[in-house]
């Protein structure tokens, strides 16, 4: 036990659970919590953001990255709300984010009474974005409610936690027991008999495939010698891309899986709800499905499976591979036939030019472990369905939430977290200028992430849907943009306008070359819609 202040026992809390990195902005609620940050010097990296959306994005983008817990704090009221977006996207990624956020004091919540940064009901907005919320009403709250958020996001789903501290709790001075272990985590018992039954129901099928999300990105090998014994190609879309590598030809985007899904026996899906195929394919064709997955709730979402596993990719897998080495039929190479299904769509998706040259580029410069954060934009779009990824956690994206404008800050985190490789965003104008205030973040910090801004003047998405969709009803999707070349270097950043694929080529590598982030701006019309393959 010791004598802390509420501030000193979050930050040693913190510490003890070795946080190395804290995206943060600092206000008048949170002042004890960061004197207490700079009392312990140089134990975590304070990165301050200029917009605590961008705080809560960078979050994200590290544990996206790394699979690791992303922390930020923020003020109440507005600056919590702030970063809200982010944690709607945290939730619907199942990412492990925790959100530290201010409170106004404790006797003055609830009563209205026009506190600075008061808002109704905080802790139950926290509720609903995240999987555990709570509030600190003691010092001694404070290291137990913190190792209950470690040990949320670490059990069962992981999901993002969030803890208030009110401002007089952080000043306040109590006996405070520090963790001296960290807390067990819960997983469910696995169902050793029903593995049994999914590995005897793949190892007699004819056509399986098997489809993987966020839930597999720890699996990656797993999931390849699943695949290679199979002969059965393996899906990943968004979330779940590079846990096979893309170069594998059992490897498949998921348009080209339809037609296969037409003809398979038996699906596996491991962390991954398949919620195009469910929704969609299965009411022309509904193969005998197996799902592996943490949350029993997620099994019966969009179909009935013929096996539900309740457990982690992690301890599920290697028992069923073992078990299927005793029962697996005879199965031919399908080398030849994967190989003829991806050469056809690559010919289909020339379509999709210039996005797929541009893809191409990024893809060549990022070598073999280089990371691409995605937007709402043509070419983020594009890559959902064409790009790449060789390794698991080196595509991010926003999983359904689509959350405009996350991109650029994300890839700010993403960097802090693997300085070791390179990072490339690709914004569009109009989502790139909801967060373009963390230039400023970046250059302070020397977080060199490469950004291409796709610059057509317009929310261009939006834009071809009135124009495609609502016979040319164009309205509120034009913009005015700051020349951005100009703008960027304003801010301390490398600034380049790429006005040829040889250009964008060469600024990515100089982008190498310096310790502040580069912006690349590729002035762009209009492209062809990559809706013709939903």
């Amino acid at each position: 036990m010791e004598k802390l202040t509420g501030g000193e026992a979050a930050v040693k809390s913190l510490h003890a659970h070795n946080v190395k990195t804290l995206f943060c902005i600092p206000g008048v609620q949170n002042d004890w919590f960061f004197n207490a940050l700079y009392d312990l010097g140089e134990g975590i990296r304070v990165v301050h953001t200029r917009h605590e959306q961008g705080a809560a994005y960078m979050a994200l983008g590290y544990a996206q990255a790394t699979g690791d817990v992303g922390m930020f704090s923020v003020v109440p009221g507005p600056g919590l709300l702030n970063a809200s977006a982010a944690l709607a996207t945290a939730y619907a990624l199942n990412s492990k984010v925790f959100c530290l956020t201010g409170q106004i004091p404790s006797h003055t919540i609830g009563k209205e009474l026009g506190v600075l940064h008061e808002i109704n009901n905080q802790l139950d907005l926290l509720k609903s974005l995240t999987k555990y919320a709570d509030r600190a009403n003691c010092t001694n709250d404070i290291p137990r409610m913190i190792a209950e958020g470690y040990r949320q996001m670490h059990s069962g789903m992981p999901r993002p936690v969030a803890l208030e501290i009110p401002m007089d709790i952080l000043q306040a001075k109590g006996m405070v027991e520090l963790p001296t272990k960290m807390p067990e985590n819960f997983q469910p018992p696995m169902d050793v008999e029903q593995v049994k039954q999914a590995a005897e129901l793949l190892g007699n099928a004819k056509k399986p495939m098997i489809f993987v999300g966020s839930g597999a990105q720890g699996v990656s090998p797993e999931i390849t010698a699943l695949a290679e014994k199979l002969q059965a190609p393996v899906i990943g879309y968004r979330t779940g891309k590079g846990i096979l590598d893309a170069r594998n030809y059992l490897s498949l985007q998921q348009p080209m899986a339809k037609d296969y899904w037409m003809e398979a026996d038996v699906v596996i899906a491991v962390g991954s709800n398949m919620r195009v195929p469910a929704q969609k394919w299965a009411k022309k064709h509904c193969p005998k499905v197996i799902r592996i997955d943490v949350d029993p709730r997620s099994h019966t979402k969009f179909l009935k499976p013929e096996i539900a596993i309740t457990a982690r990719a992690e301890d599920s897998l290697t028992p069923l591979i073992a078990h299927l080495d005793t029962c697996n039929i005879e199965r031919p190479s399908r080398e030849v036939e994967m190989t003829a299904i991806r050469a056809e769509w690559a010919d289909k998706f020339s379509v999709l030019d210039p996005q797929m040259t541009y893809l191409k580029i990024i893809r060549e410069e990022l070598g073999e472990d280089g990371i691409f954060v995605d937007e709402l934009t043509q070419i983020g779009f594009a890559s959902r369905i064409a790009y790449p990824a060789y390794k698991p956690r080196t595509y991010i994206t926003t999983g359904y939430q689509g959350t405009l404008g996350y991109g650029f800050p994300t890839a700010i985190g993403v960097k802090a977290a693997r300085p070791d490789v390179p990072v490339i965003s690709v914004c569009g104008d109009g989502g790139f200028m909801f967060g373009v205030q963390e230039l400023a973040t970046a250059v302070q910090h020397k977080i060199p992430v490469c950004v291409l801004l796709f610059n057509n003047n317009q929310f261009g998405n939006v834009q071809e849907m009135q124009k495609n969709d609502y016979d040319g009803r164009v309205i509120a999707t034009d913009l005015v943009n700051p020349d951005f070349v100009k703008m960027a270097e304003s801010f301390g950043a490398q600034a380049i306008r790429a006005n040829s694929y040889d250009e964008l080529r060469a600024a990515i590598r100089k982008s190498h070359t310096i310790d502040v982030p580069t912006v690349i701006e590729i002035p762009v019309g209009d492209m062809p819609s990559v809706n013709q393959f939903r």
